[in-house]
């Protein structure tokens, strides 16, 4: 019973070796921080250009501040936290973003050990539906649940967009997570049952710390789908509960080029999931390595 795991580990040792003499290479690395930089220079002018005043916008590229510094002043955030609209969209995009991405990785969480490592009628018909969801497009269900919100009395409010985040963001989110959980060892689990362990304790001291990795990076990218939406936004909310992204396109639309808010706006919309990244990257980075070498 060993020996496969044995062969197993040194396969992905192997792998992973491989990976890292590869990354190791100088020209590897040259390359790679030739591509941040371009990744990283649009946020950089954006970050510039909300800096400057609408006059040396117009006037001048954001590239000349790095020889004019004196033209940056925090004017513009000023501006922002003064501009009722835009602070109101940003905590509508917090009370959408957070509960749209906790709820999708609670249910699915629950969902993938639940297919994974549980016995029921059906289960994996039933599996074979939530994956056959994944094709299924946005668009088809926005008419449909538009409709059905307006008789619940849903449509126009945070709970109705978040909702449809969660309803359309849980088969990705189960396929993901019950394929990572279904690679942990089964004797590792009949181990814990055997010690008198049952499924919830199983699920919360065993299941969840192995799957850290494929949860955070799942928290990734439901949190960015989620904060950088506007599609679903823009037919499910109304102006109280619009996010970040409508208001700014609302301002574009009535003001025009009124940089010295929206450069700022921009930001403050384009800085959040930057953080949320870097505070999961390193989970992020070992859920893609678990997934490269197994």
């Amino acid at each position: 019973m060993q020996e496969p795991a044995a062969t197993g580990g040194t396969a992905r040792a192997k792998s992973g070796g491989r990976l890292g003499r590869w990354l190791g290479n100088g020209v590897v690395q040259a390359l790679l921080v030739v591509i941040g930089l371009v990744w990283i220079t649009p946020l950089a002018g954006l970050l510039l250009s909300s800096l400057r005043t609408p006059q040396d916008n117009a006037s001048s590229g954001w590239w000349t501040t790095l020889t004019s510094p004196g033209q940056l002043s925090f004017d513009n955030y000023t501006a922002l936290l003064g501009n009722a609209g835009i602070t109101q969209a940003f905590w509508n995009t917090v009370l959408i973003s957070v509960p749209a991405t906790a709820l999708v990785i609670v249910l699915a969480a629950l969902a993938g050990y639940a297919f994974a490592w549980l016995e029921f009628p059906g289960r994996d018909w039933i599996f074979l539906l939530v994956v056959a969801l994944l094709v299924v497009p946005v668009q088809v269900g926005l008419l449909p649940v538009a409709k059905l919100f307006g008789q619940l009395g849903l449509f126009g409010t945070i709970p109705g967009v978040v909702l449809f985040h969660v309803a359309y963001g849980l088969p990705f989110a189960v396929f993901l997570l019950r394929n990572y959980f279904a690679d942990i060892p089964r004797e590792m689990l009949e181990a814990a049952r055997m010690d008198g362990g049952s499924e919830w304790r199983i699920f919360t001291r065993l299941v969840l710390p192995v799957g850290r990795p494929a949860i955070a990076s799942l928290a990734i990218f439901q949190f960015l789908w989620v904060w950088n939406d506007m599609l679903v936004a823009l037919l499910f909310a109304d102006s109280s509960s619009q996010p970040l992204t409508v208001e700014l396109q609302s301002q574009v639309r009535q003001f025009g080029s009124n940089i010295d808010v929206l450069a700022p706006g921009a930001f403050l919309s384009l800085v959040v999931p930057v953080v949320v990244f870097f505070a999961f990257q390193r989970h992020f980075v070992q859920g893609v390595m678990a997934g490269s070498v197994k």
